[in-house]
């Protein structure tokens, strides 16, 4: 065999073994070495907050946490890596996540490049104003061009202007704690989100920040694996199964975002 031919024929295997490299990463594949990292957000008080001592609490973080464990990870094996909302299907699409729990609403448009465990929860769109605001009662009161903030890659402020209010000025920002901040100083008139995470920020600022009105839309939360991890689903949804039988769905809520004075719901249904 010449030369040529033995090297064109290694070429070929190495593109076999490259090809076979990129395979799409498995949350339990990744928990098999005792570690895993998974994505939170880090400025969502009563879900996803990073404390300033460096550690990490929340709702999700209590859920994220309980998962890894049934997956067989122990607390110190895991790395919490920041989810903005715009970058959740881009960090798991890389492989640099292994799972997202990150008040993450599982939609269409998000089913096409993810795949979704759960729902652990589910939670409506509402609105944030400041206490003192008594114009700004719902969707339908954000005419006249007032100002409403959410955050970028998300759709509530959208919806509200194609269903409830079309002159309402639209402000995004990166994160729902910029959204706070600049409602807060006066630069805007309303926050939306989801109100589980409205309430944790009215506990935060309490006195200063309310919620209003009634939540107008369903949002179910699920945990965002790699597209095709059928494995990891299956695996998940069951830990999912489990923390809501044996009462820890319960006691992470209220331990959680039960300070916030937001009611315990029933706990959803976890789909098969």
């Amino acid at each position: 065999m010449k030369l040529t031919q033995i090297c064109a024929g290694l070429a070929v295997l190495a593109v076999v073994a490259a090809c076979g490299g990129n395979e799409e990463k498995r949350a339990v594949d990744s928990a098999k070495s005792g570690k895993l990292t998974i994505g939170i957000k880090f400025d969502q008080p009563g879900l996803g907050l990073r404390n300033p001592d460096g550690t990490y609490s929340g709702f999700d973080v209590e859920v994220a946490r309980y998962v890894a464990n049934k997956l067989g990870v122990a607390p110190q094996g895991i790395t919490f890596r920041e989810a903005p909302s715009p970058q959740r299907e881009t960090l798991i699409e890389n492989g640099e996540v292994d799972y997202i729990v990150a008040t993450y609403s599982i939609t269409d448009a998000r089913e096409a490049k993810v795949d979704f465990a759960g729902p652990y929860f589910v939670a409506g769109q509402s609105l944030l104003v400041r206490s003192d605001n008594t114009d700004i009662t719902g969707p339908d009161s954000l005419h006249g061009g007032k100002k409403l903030c959410s955050v970028t890659g998300s759709t509530p402020a959208q919806r509200v202007k194609e269903k409830f209010a079309a002159d309402v000025q639209l402000q995004e920002f990166d994160t729902y704690s910029a959204c706070v901040e600049a409602l807060r100083n006066g630069a805007i008139d309303a926050v939306t989100t989801d109100d589980i995470i409205l309430a944790g920020y009215a506990a935060q600022f309490p006195g200063q920040l309310k919620v209003v009105g009634a939540p107008f839309t369903t949002e179910r939360y699920g945990i965002g694996l790699a597209k095709g991890d059928k494995a990891s689903r299956e695996r998940i949804n069951a830990a999912l199964e489990s923390m809501i039988q044996d009462g820890s769905w319960q006691k992470a809520f209220q331990s959680t975002v039960g300070a916030s004075g937001y009611p315990m719901p029933a706990p959803p249904q976890v789909e098969k």
